[in-house]
């Protein structure tokens, strides 16, 4: 979706670029930062039910395509747990770190499928939001499966934390569409006015 705006405005590909890499970079801080005031406010049971980092890496798969979108699914939890294990206190724990990797980056490369559908019609967004959840939870779910008998967690354990985040996946299937379809509006009347 980001694209064809930056396209309409007849952007170089070289700010093209520096536009993306500026919107990655805080869609990134966001899911950096948004776990930690989430747990700030209501503890870790919080972080579990509402899924702060999911939501930059959903918006960043619908406005920035698959590729880009792929590279903040990656990166969040990542940088996440550069930033917190410096402070002392590791999220995601270093256990979970490549699960929550694979995972998030699911979410946004599958959201990201549907970004050219999503600059047609904004309304794409809630089926990119709720294909790129079922995919991550499954993909996510899968891999524990896979390595249940080395890692530290089992099919059971990851299913409770699935069910105890259905709020937070909820919330964002109305949330991140209703902000990628205002962000789209907004893009497409900027560009009205060039």
């Amino acid at each position: 979706m980001f694209e064809n705006a930056l396209t309409q405005r007849n952007l170089s590909f070289g700010k093209k670029v520096t536009v993306k890499s500026l919107l990655s970079a805080g869609l990134i801080a966001l899911a950096v930062v948004l776990p930690q005031l989430v747990h700030l406010a209501l503890g870790q049971p919080g972080g579990v039910q509402l899924l702060p980092m999911y939501l930059p890496v959903l918006l960043g798969g619908c406005l920035l395509g698959a590729r880009w979108g792929l590279a903040v699914g990656v990166l969040s939890p990542l940088f996440s747990f550069l930033i917190t294990s410096a402070f002392g206190n590791p999220m995601p724990l270093a256990a979970r770190l490549p699960f929550m990797m694979l995972e998030l980056a699911v979410f946004a490369l599958v959201s990201g499928l549907f970004t050219k559908k999503i600059a047609q019609n904004g309304l794409w967004a809630f089926p990119a939001v709720i294909a790129a959840q079922l995919a991550g939870r499954l993909v996510f779910l899968g891999a524990v499966a896979l390595t249940q008998s080395f890692a530290p967690f089992t099919v059971p354990v990851i299913w409770g934390q699935i069910l105890n985040g259905w709020l937070g996946l909820a919330i964002q299937a109305v949330l991140v569409p209703l902000m990628v379809i205002g962000l789209r509006r907004l893009l497409i009347k900027d560009s009205d006015n060039d």
